[in-house]
């Protein structure tokens, strides 16, 4: 019987490190990554998980020897320990160096990803001059493109709800803002999640290498809605990207008859009764 349980005990790691295993071939692991920093923020995220899984494998080898080795019943005397200093040592030495090697890992990934002065700003776009404002609200996304002399508070000020469009391969940088609560910008294919603290403007970038629409969604608990605040990020090539924003801010003054003259009527009516 304890031998059965040793191996059902066994059956936990190996389960664990097949299904890991086969995760990717399956579709089970992260969805394909489409920014510029993505591929380094997967080798940190790789690291710590051989590094967890590694622990985890020996802590239940040595859980399922123990249970096998000491629940045979027999009429030995238990031998009292007061612990061991030495072995005590090393297993808290270890961890240490284990989080002092993420920590200096993750350093120079994080002052890249998160710090505005390590934000690139070779396509034009800054903290100071960011292509948009994006703002959280209950239950929805709101994007807000500036006039062509970059000011927010103008006439022909762009918004669209739910979709974010941007240019690809062009290095964007925008403010991330609250309206209520606290929300949280999450864009899995980008490897981009940033919260959206009420009160606060915060700066955020990405580089998105390919044309495609990405799903966007609060990653943050924000009231009995927050299930269905979902939004996507659109990139396009640079060239539809201007034509799209020179489109939307043409519509700001339509008035729909464009649309008539357009067809050959000039919206009047040629004889009065």
């Amino acid at each position: 019987m304890r031998l059965l349980t040793t191996l059902l005990f066994l059956a936990v790691p190996i389960l664990g490190v097949w299904s890991f295993w086969i995760a990717d071939s399956y579709g089970w692991w992260f969805p394909e990554n489409v920014s510029t920093y993505g591929d380094k923020t997967d080798s940190l995220f790789n690291m710590i998980t051989y590094m967890v899984g590694i622990t985890f494998v020996l802590t239940e080898v040595c859980l399922g020897w123990f249970i096998f080795r000491y629940s045979r019943k027999g009429q030995t005397k238990a031998v009292f320990s007061h612990g061991n200093h030495k072995l005590e040592m090393v297993w808290t030495a270890i961890p240490a160096l284990m989080l002092l090697l993420v920590a200096f890992s993750q350093m120079s990934i994080w002052a890249e990803i998160k710090f505005s002065t390590g934000f690139p700003d070779d396509n034009g776009y800054s903290v100071e001059e960011p292509l948009a404002e994006v703002y959280a609200s209950q239950f929805d996304w709101r994007v807000r493109y500036p006039d062509e002399d970059g000011n927010f508070n103008g006439a022909d000020i762009v918004e669209t709800p739910f979709e974010f469009v941007v240019p690809v391969d062009t290095n964007v940088v925008f403010h991330l803002k609250s309206r209520d609560v606290l929300h949280s910008f999450f864009v899995p294919m980008f490897r981009l999640k940033q919260d959206a603290v009420p009160g606060m403007t915060i700066p955020v970038w990405f580089n998105a290498r390919e044309v495609g629409e990405y799903e966007l969604i609060c990653a943050e608990l924000c009231g009995w809605g927050h299930y269905k605040m979902a939004g996507m990020v659109k990139v396009l090539e640079q060239a539809d990207y201007k034509e799209w924003l020179e489109t939307k801010r043409q519509e700001l003054y339509a008035n729909g008859s464009e649309e008539l003259l357009a067809d050959g009527d000039d919206g009047y009516e040629e004889d009065y009764e």
